[in-house]
């Protein structure tokens, strides 16, 4: 057993992707909270497919260099979240129907971005699946930098934030400045999908903030237990699945995905059986 869970730790680029995992889950668990608590996914999945035309131009304009997709990527993500919130307002429609058309704008343009040059299809699976076991020092510098940056923002706003989350009354009430704090969370999800790039990918980054969250949200109800359950469930998927993708040969961010998936079925499976037993005890005590 030892020798199981020592051998892939002998490899850097092994200790890297671990470390990055270890980061992007907890900094995206505890941000999912309010993702979840708000119903705010389609929003994330939105925005994790509307930084494509940012990693379009990063990788052209940078020859393929790392540093400019991420940047430009950021770029395209604060753009695109507060591009919805104005659309929204100014063209008074609802907010999701305005997801909706950033989304596809964002995504469309992306993709003929790409289509411009051929030989970026190799590349581009990188960006949309994830290459966590290709972190480099760099990568993982940027990622620890910009996950301390989100994690010192909702420790200094937790508890506007949780006003605003489950009483949006109360906090008009208090005359908190709610747009300025959605703006604010907005940009937080922003650059926490930017940050999980590399390790899960685009398509595979709405299940980081989401899936963690919605797990320990079956458990506890009080928002600061179910950012460290989320945050825990978050950290083994990530280390548990680099651990099968390395002895099964799995895409690496899918492992990640799929583990927290099992983990979130496991502890659904739980509480309904316990729900179950709960109200037949109840029931033969009538």
């Amino acid at each position: 057993m030892i020798d199981w869970l020592w051998t892939p730790l002998q490899y850097a680029f092994m200790v890297r992707g671990m470390l990055a995992a270890v980061i992007v889950g907890m900094v995206c668990a505890v941000l999912g909270t309010y993702v979840v608590l708000r119903g705010m996914a389609f929003f994330g999945d939105a925005l994790a497919h509307a930084v494509l035309p940012g990693v379009a131009v990063g990788y052209l304009l940078g020859g393929g260099a790392r540093g400019p997709v991420f940047w430009w990527a950021m770029a395209t993500a604060l753009l695109s979240a507060f591009g919805i919130g104005a659309v929204s307002r100014a063209a008074r429609i609802k907010e999701d129907t305005s997801i909706g058309i950033i989304f596809a704008g964002m995504f469309a343009l992306g993709v003929a971005l790409i289509s411009m040059v051929r030989n970026y299809t190799a590349d581009l699976t990188h960006f949309l699946f994830g290459d966590v076991l290709g972190v480099r020092d760099t990568d993982l510098l940027l990622t620890a930098v910009f996950g301390a940056l989100i994690m010192l923002f909702i420790l200094t706003f937790y508890k506007e934030f949780l006003v605003i989350s489950f009483d949006p009354t109360l906090a008009a009430t208090l005359r908190l400045p709610i747009r300025w704090l959605d703006y604010l969370l907005i940009a937080l999800i922003a650059m926490s999908i930017v940050v999980s790039l590399q390790t899960v990918g685009v398509t595979l980054m709405v299940a980081m903030l989401i899936t963690p969250a919605a797990a320990a949200s079956l458990l506890t109800r009080r928002l600061s237990r179910m950012m460290l359950i989320a945050a825990l469930i978050a950290i083994f998927s990530g280390i548990s699945g680099l651990y099968l993708s390395y002895y099964l040969n799995l895409a690496s961010g899918s492992a990640i995905v799929l583990t927290c998936t099992s983990v979130f079925a496991l502890i659904w499976g739980i509480t309904a059986l316990a729900r179950r037993y709960s109200r037949a005890r109840a029931a033969e005590n009538m």
